[in-house]
């Protein structure tokens, strides 16, 4: 990895108020994704795959019906457009393409043409090539736990929303990378996405070893009270005065407990719902956290900004420039899409969640 993200030390040692948290801790490598030029030797977000030539490319067989809502545009639109309002400044000029941009538009115009002759435009397209949206080399994220001599995990999507959930459906490769030949060098893409947010905008990733400790919602009734005694805290040496005086637990949940962005491992973000246990359709073993896919990498001034960005999050930015969302990804309503495998056997079937 190239650059270096150093998340700022918690503002106070949580274990040392509370020891009875301390068995709770959990290992999480956040991933601290940038934009950049990955290669398919490179552990990215939605940079190119490491994919064997003679390997058949991922697709969703669901049927995918064209609604033309006026929203949906080819993942090579949304990203050029996301270009366009990067350089976008209320003092300059009007940003424009640049020579490479505008042949890569006419590319695309070409091969969106040729698409549109192949059906009508209400037709369904099915099946749907899925979109790159991670891929991580053990070397770079040690906290995976890979099957056999596999090394590297490779996660993608279908950038539609399916039902019931109304979430991408996602698919995951372990592979061992020394086993991969020729390289697929240009695989297909979806003609369209459902939702500029399912086109993760390509990354470089730092990943960065913390500790995390459960949210709220996983912690027994018990712990959870414990949380709200302010004297507690005062005794280890915590403010918690101001907004947190009446709701002490909450210092706890915005500084202490999850850390928020892309992250492998860790524990779940939960929110959106209770803590709802997920089992292995194979075995049976309760399911553990692989991959966090975040939609912000922090929210507001909540101290988990990067020191090496702090500058950046608090300067100006205009629409389409927010240092805290590189990948250009957004689940749901700005959530995260977890993902889960099983810790006996991580090649069984994995399952995900939107929290």
């Amino acid at each position: 990895m190239s650059f270096v993200r150093t998340t700022p030390p918690r503002p106070v040692e949580v274990t040392a108020v509370f020891p009875e948290l301390a068995p709770l801790a959990r290992p999480a490598m956040r991933l601290h994704p940038r934009p950049g030029q990955p290669s398919v030797r490179d552990s990215s977000v939605g940079g190119p795959l490491l994919w064997p030539a003679g390997e058949p490319w991922p697709h969703c067989e669901d049927v995918h019906l064209h609604v033309d809502t006026g929203s949906r545009r080819s993942p090579t639109e949304v990203r050029l457009r996301r270009s366009l309002s990067s350089r976008w400044s209320p003092d300059g000029p009007v940003p424009t393409l640049t020579p490479a941009e505008e042949a890569l538009k006419e590319r695309n115009a070409a091969w969106l043409a040729e698409r549109l002759e192949a059906g009508p435009p209400g037709s369904a397209e099915c099946p749907v090539p899925m979109l790159p949206v991670a891929q991580l080399f053990l070397c770079d994220v040690p906290l995976l736990r890979p099957p056999g001599q596999a090394d590297l995990l490779q996660i993608l999507w279908c950038p539609y929303e399916h039902d019931p959930d109304y979430k991408p459906a996602t698919a995951l490769f372990w592979r061992s990378a020394a086993e991969v030949g020729d390289v697929l060098v240009t695989p297909p893409e979806p003609y369209e996405a459902d939702y500029p947010g399912y086109v993760p905008e390509p990354c470089l990733l730092a990943p960065e070893s913390i500790t995390e400790y459960p949210n709220t919602l996983d912690l027994s009734p018990v712990l959870q009270e414990m949380l709200e005694d302010r004297n507690r805290w005062q005794a280890g040496g915590a403010d918690v005065a101001g907004s947190y005086a009446a709701y002490p637990r909450e210092f706890y949940s915005i500084h202490l407990g999850n850390a928020p962005g892309w992250k492998v491992g860790g524990w779940p973000p939960w929110g959106r719902t209770d803590p709802i246990p997920r089992y292995c359709v194979v075995c049976e073993a309760q399911m553990v956290p692989l991959l966090t896919i975040a939609s912000r990498e922090w929210d507001g001034d909540d101290g988990w900004v990067p020191q090496e960005d702090q500058a950046d999050a608090a300067g100006p930015h205009y629409a389409g420039q927010d240092p805290s969302q590189p990948t250009g990804v957004e689940v749901g309503s700005t959530d995260n899409m977890q993902i889960y495998i099983c810790p006996t056997a991580p090649e069984h079937p994995h399952t995900d969640l939107i929290q």
